[in-house]
């Protein structure tokens, strides 16, 4: 099956990587930045394109892994030529009718996981959550996201939007801790990789305990002593203001039956 990866980011440079290395067959990679294009494009020993009107018309799928607010533009541009494929976006938080009116054939591959395109990831790992216009379209899927991932799951558009949601409160807010925590120890000149243990401990936790079984230290207990103390050492009132919320959440469900 000839495939073209429309995007050059994070996300679209893992998973071009993921399918070459499942012996599938990319046959381009289009991005608007030339340079991008070419980049990923020569990991994947590739054609690329930074004009739309440059994608090959005859692939039979086309993988969009771009900004949620360029899918529906670019499903516009690039579906009404190309009847006969099957076209398939990779966002959590985008329905899977974004293509509606322009392609016959869609869907969905999602991969849950943070993406970064100079760090490999075992895809085989992943879940790759996947939803389909047609039984045949999701077949198809489904034997594209098995060749990469050990765990492929059906997911509509709705739930989806729920394990996106899901996924930035587990990942995204959690690395922006880290970094208010990063700031507290760079005014101390003290190397955030001390703190590593103490994350991946974290972590471990909550593969043998739920979240709130997990959960310890002043929140919990809510030690007001301690949290006035720490949130006096905060830098900012903002900040302040993210402990102070955190420390509420945190006890109001600790208290929680």
């Amino acid at each position: 099956m000839k495939i073209v990866i429309i995007g050059s980011g994070n996300l679209a440079t893992q998973l071009a990587l993921a399918l070459k290395d499942a012996n599938q067959e990319i046959v381009q990679i289009f991005s608007r930045t030339s340079a991008h294009a070419q980049e990923l494009a020569d990991k994947i020993g590739c054609a690329y394109t930074a004009s739309l009107e440059a994608v090959l018309p005859d692939a039979e799928l086309y993988i969009l892994a771009v900004k949620d607010d360029a899918l529906a533009a670019l499903a516009a541009n690039l579906c009404a030529a190309r009847t006969d494929a099957l076209f398939l976006h990779t966002a959590g938080s985008m329905p899977m009718d974004v293509f509606k009116g322009h392609a016959l054939q869609y869907g969905v591959l999602y991969p849950m996981q943070t993406f970064s395109k100079n760090r490999r990831v075992n895809f085989r790992e992943i879940p790759c959550f996947i939803e389909a216009s047609s039984p045949s379209a999701l077949a198809t899927i489904r034997t594209l996201a098995e060749s990469i991932s050990d765990h492929v799951v059906d997911c509509d558009s709705e739930k989806r939007k729920k394990m996106h949601l899901a996924a930035v409160l587990a990942c995204n807010l959690t690395n922006h801790c880290y970094r208010l925590a990063e700031r507290v120890l760079e005014a101390e000149q003290i190397d955030f990789r001390l703190f590593l243990p103490l994350i991946e401990e974290t972590a471990r936790k909550v593969r043998t305990l739920s979240p709130k079984d997990a959960q310890t230290g002043p929140m919990v207990r809510y030690d007001q002593n301690v949290m006035q103390m720490q949130m006096a050492m905060l830098p900012d009132d903002r900040t302040r203001e993210i402990y102070r919320l955190m420390a509420e959440s945190i006890h109001d469900d600790a208290t929680t039956l």
